[in-house]
């Protein structure tokens, strides 16, 4: 590899692979609505209808063919009416052998609302394995009292703690679960040609992402122009700080299915990389 590409440099890029799986979710505003598309309404709730659901992704970038994989879940939690979803990326081969087979892991604890009709997060964890080594990073929501907590464990063993409120007017929601809000239909139904404003809650400055579903025309261009991966319905751009994905632009681009979990994701132009792609392998429901 380049001399120019430390190893700090390379797991930062790696630290973000499981993401480019998870952000394409990303569509709908923080705040539930009542859905409009008659799915939530119609079908069982929205717990039943995700429950041992698995989703699985290889990583790709330059002549290799799968530096990570990358698996999403969803199950039942130990009380009833809650839930638990799982996103996890590990490094293989060559960049397993480099990074010491680092293991980056998201997991939210959701609980259902409405009856059955949405998901609210409870709590969502960060956590990073490296060797023997590890950090997290816990989110707590209390949405009564309106607190979100932050908890940080080094890996030096070191801890800190930080309380902020939460508007009046928002729930604060992680990006998983947002994810399976959207694919329920509780915030509406995919529009093509339709921009998104998405918020989330505060990280690194961070409270929006920019999420644009192409047009019908511009989706047919692509898929004229290129080999689509089979079960792609929908076709998403989002724009984020060119800084978290190492990019000049900031672009994630990916095609999600007709059921809107991610077929496809792509880093455009990741410093000294290239294109970095996701690819769905397996789905098991």
């Amino acid at each position: 590899m380049d001399g120019m590409i430390t190893r700090r440099y390379f797991l930062r890029l790696l630290a973000g692979l499981p993401l480019l799986t998870g952000l394409p979710f990303c569509l709908p505003a923080a705040s539930a609505q009542a859905p409009s598309n008659g799915q939530a309404i119609q079908g069982a709730p929205i717990g039943q209808t995700f429950a041992g659901e698995e989703l699985h992704y290889d990583i790709a970038f330059w002549f290799l063919k799968k530096v990570a994989v990358v698996r999403m879940t969803f199950a039942p939690g130990a009380e009833k009416g809650r839930y638990i979803a799982t996103l996890q990326g590990e490094t293989v081969g060559l960049a397993g052998f480099i990074t010491r087979y680092r293991t980056d892991t998201y997991c939210a604890v959701m609980e259902e609302l409405d009856g059955g009709r949405r998901l609210r997060s409870l709590s969502f964890e960060e956590k990073v394995q490296i060797g023997k080594q590890s950090r997290k990073h816990t989110h707590t929501f209390d949405h009564k009292n309106r607190k979100w907590v932050e908890r940080n464990v080094r890996m030096s063993g070191a801890t800190s703690e930080e309380e902020h409120d939460i508007p009046g007017d928002q729930d604060y929601n992680d990006f998983l679960t947002a994810s399976y809000n959207f694919r329920y239909g509780v915030y509406g139904a995919a529009e093509r040609g339709k921009t998104y404003h998405v918020p989330v809650f505060p990280k690194k400055g961070v409270t929006t992402y920019d999420v644009k579903i192409a047009p019908k025309a511009e989706e047919d261009r692509l898929r004229d122009r290129r080999s689509v991966p089979d079960g792609s319905e929908y076709r998403v751009e989002i724009a984020m700080d060119p800084e978290v994905v190492h990019s000049e632009r900031g672009l994630i681009k990916g095609w999600l299915a007709k059921e809107l979990y991610p077929v496809e994701g792509v880093m455009e132009d990741v410093f000294l990389f290239g294109d970095v792609r996701g690819t769905l392998v397996k789905r098991i429901k």
